[in-house]
């Protein structure tokens, strides 16, 4: 059995703070406006696992009404779905991840990225970076922004060992 999820999430940025991508630092002195660290990749690769699933969204897991929450490291959330995943005894067959960013310059952090990310998941992830050439508060670069798409099956192959490097 194989499932697949799509997820998605855009932060506005503000001045000052630290910006974390996949659970790596990329960036000083400008930060999302989010309830908990507001790393957008991570949230959208959750939001992914989540729907593959059928179990809701980042919102109803993670609220940000939850005081428990707040300026949280998403990673946290990650690994609390991770948990759940595997006690089902689904695995994940490979991660497709695009960030959509005017700044700062994300191919310097991409292999520290992908390989935070493969850590996690056990898995091939593909880690992507794009502008919205001027368009939109993301081309304007006041916002940032990552779709994930994520392959989860049960039984049969558990996944593909291989590992994106590049």
């Amino acid at each position: 059995m194989y499932r697949i999820g799509h997820g998605y999430d855009i932060h506005r940025l503000q001045l000052g703070g630290k910006l974390v991508l996949a659970g790596v630092q990329v960036a000083e002195g400008i930060s999302p406006i989010a309830h908990s660290d507001g790393d957008v990749v991570i949230h959208a690769l959750v939001d992914a696992l989540l729907g593959a699933m059928g179990w809701g969204d980042i919102g109803q897991w993670f609220p940000n009404s939850d005081a428990r929450w707040k300026d949280a490291a998403s990673v946290l959330f990650l690994e609390n779905v991770l948990e759940k995943l595997r006690a089902e005894e689904f695995w994940i067959g490979n991660a497709d991840i695009t960030i959509l960013a005017e700044r700062p310059r994300l191919l310097p952090f991409r292999g520290a990225m992908v390989k935070f990310l493969c850590d996690r998941l056990n898995c091939p992830v593909n880690v992507k970076a794009g502008t919205n050439e001027g368009c939109d508060s993301v081309g304007r670069g006041e916002a940032i922004a990552a779709h994930a798409i994520v392959l989860v099956g049960k039984g049969g192959e558990t996944g593909v060992a291989a590992r994106s490097t590049m």
